[in-house]
């Protein structure tokens, strides 16, 4: 299926305080959007709607084709990683493996599918060797990583990623984003951020929500899609030659 989510005309609100207005979005196979905008924006609202978590006052949502809570199974999602204490003993492989538990019965044991599928997620974010190693042991660009191969043991058709690179360091940062830019040539990806500089270079969509949604269909950015946004004034400093904005460093 070409297009993987299909937002028309989206409303939400909570308690009278609207939270979406009119937003309007299709995403297709590999794509690799990016989704900006301040706090308190409608960014995480917007998430949860793809995934059928929140019904919209109004509009309508189609994710792969049919209704979200029916598709959702099909969807690999990070959130937000907070750096809480992980010092208990569960290996990553362990982590890796609870992304199955969705496409398994009650009480059912892993089985060898199960284990072959984390070991394959692993390979594929590049976090193999550290299988049987405690999760807490590993710095946050790791777990990012380890995160990410629970989300893609299921083999989904979308992944989705809410702030992804807080709490990584800027070496680690190039590495993941070199990651999610790889993962594209398979799979479509949205990514809820507030790094610009990084999603210039990797992602071949750009959309900017508070409560409105400003969405050209392309990775062009402007001064006033920012200022919209994050309702204060906005200045884009280039790198390079003339039109290349924040590409180089």
């Amino acid at each position: 299926m070409d297009e993987v989510i299909e937002l028309k005309d989206v409303w939400v609100s909570y308690d009278g305080v609207r939270v979406l207005e009119s937003v309007t979005l299709t995403v297709k196979d590999k794509d690799f959007l990016a989704i900006l905008g301040p706090n308190g924006g409608g960014k995480s609202t917007l998430l949860k709607v793809i995934l059928g978590l929140i019904t919209p006052d109004k509009g309508s949502v189609k994710l792969l084709g049919g209704k979200p809570k029916n598709m959702r199974k099909y969807v690999g999602y990070v959130p937000q990683y907070h750096s809480s204490n992980l010092d208990f003993p569960i290996t990553v492989c362990d982590v890796v493996l609870m992304g199955r538990l969705s496409h398994k019965g009650p009480l059912q044991r892993y089985n060898e599918d199960d284990r072959n599928a984390a070991r394959d997620a692993l390979k594929t974010v590049g976090m193999f060797e550290f299988k049987d190693r405690q999760i807490g042991e590993l710095s946050g660009g790791q777990k990012q990583r380890v995160f990410i191969a629970r989300s893609l043991v299921t083999k989904p058709k979308l992944l989705i990623l809410d702030e992804p690179s807080t709490g990584i360091d800027s070496k680690m940062q190039k590495e993941f984003y070199e990651l999610l830019n790889r993962l594209k040539s398979e799979i479509a990806i949205i990514m809820v951020t507030h790094d610009i500089s990084a999603v210039s270079v990797y992602v071949d969509k750009i959309g900017c929500l508070n409560r409105k949604f400003h969405y050209h269909d392309s990775k062009e950015i402007s001064p006033h899609d920012l200022e919209v946004s994050y309702q204060c004034p906005i200045e884009l400093i280039a790198h390079g030659v003339p039109h290349r904005v924040l590409k180089e460093h």
